[in-house]
């Protein structure tokens, strides 16, 4: 009988965990299934009244929309985030390597003072970084350009990105590092060689959350970009906004677009992530 009790009760709790997960997910993923709805709907159908779960006529007039550049230069906007993205994600990454490895394996004078001091940053909004970054951008010359949000978001993803290869690295025992000196093996030999090889999740995640960051960028590429063809996805999206051409469809049929790098990004590497890499490369 107490066999069959118990049997009940973890049978009762599965069933209530998985009711739960699925009240969750269907909470959260169905304003994304409202805007898909929307987008596959037409302009008149969008904001009709009595509003329609479904739409009664499919169409995809609004994602053809999005990429003809008389209406709406998605494209221009869709490189700039893209090549933004990547090349902060990319200086984050190679930064962040160097950084967190001094920080984890190598003994200076202020080390801990460091350590204590990376998420000072993140204490206070970054609207009080925008006035000594445009002062500084400015004076470079470097307003309205590309160049201009890479430092900026660098300068924002950087003390995380750290941090977090910092943690990572501290899982690698210190008796590889020992074994490749003995093996004539330098500092940044053990980096490429050891340290790397062994932290490819850990990097990855770097990479994607550095990447994820500068796409959703909005502050930043509002204040220190002026003109059209420099504009990121989330400024050109805000300012479809004020255009003649704005329609509720064409602006879901956007959002979905411009959501699908990350989400595909994400898939992607999900493995990598979850691979246990330092597990493994520790045990061999």
């Amino acid at each position: 009988m107490a066999m069959a009790s118990s049997k009940k009760e973890k049978m009762t709790r599965k069933i209530l965990f998985y009711i739960g997960l699925a009240f969750v997910l269907l909470v959260s993923l169905f304003p994304f299934f409202i805007m898909l709805m929307v987008s596959l709907k037409n302009s008149a159908e969008a904001i009709a009244q009595v509003p329609t779960l479904l739409p009664r006529q499919w169409t995809i007039e609004h994602y053809l929309d999005i990429f003809n550049p008389v209406l709406f230069p998605y494209i221009t906007y869709f490189n700039n985030s893209l090549i933004v993205s990547l090349i902060v994600a990319a200086i984050s990454v190679l930064f962040s390597i160097f950084g967190a490895y001094a920080l984890s394996k190598l003994k200076f004078f202020g080390r801990t003072t460091i350590n204590s001091s990376f998420y000072v940053v993140y204490m206070f909004s970054g609207l009080l970084l925008v006035v000594p970054l445009f002062k500084i951008i400015s004076s470079l010359g470097l307003y309205n350009t590309r160049t201009a949000l890479v430092i900026t978001l660098i300068v924002q993803t950087l003390p995380a990105a750290i941090y977090m290869l910092k943690s990572y690295f501290d899982t690698i025992p210190d008796d590889l590092e020992e074994a490749a000196m003995i093996d004539g093996l330098n500092r940044v030999q053990i980096i490429f060689y050891i340290i790397i090889p062994l932290s490819i999740s850990g990097i990855i995640s770097v990479f994607v959350y550095s990447f994820m960051i500068a796409w959703n960028d909005f502050l930043f590429a509002s204040i220190f970009l002026s003109s059209s063809e420099n504009f990121t996805l989330p400024i050109g999206l805000n300012a479809l906004f004020s255009t003649p051409d704005y329609v509720w469809g064409r602006m879901m049929a956007a959002s979905i677009v411009t959501a699908l790098p990350v989400v595909i990004m994400y898939g992607i590497t999900e493995r990598f992530i979850k691979g246990g890499a330092t597990e493994g490369g520790v045990k061999g």
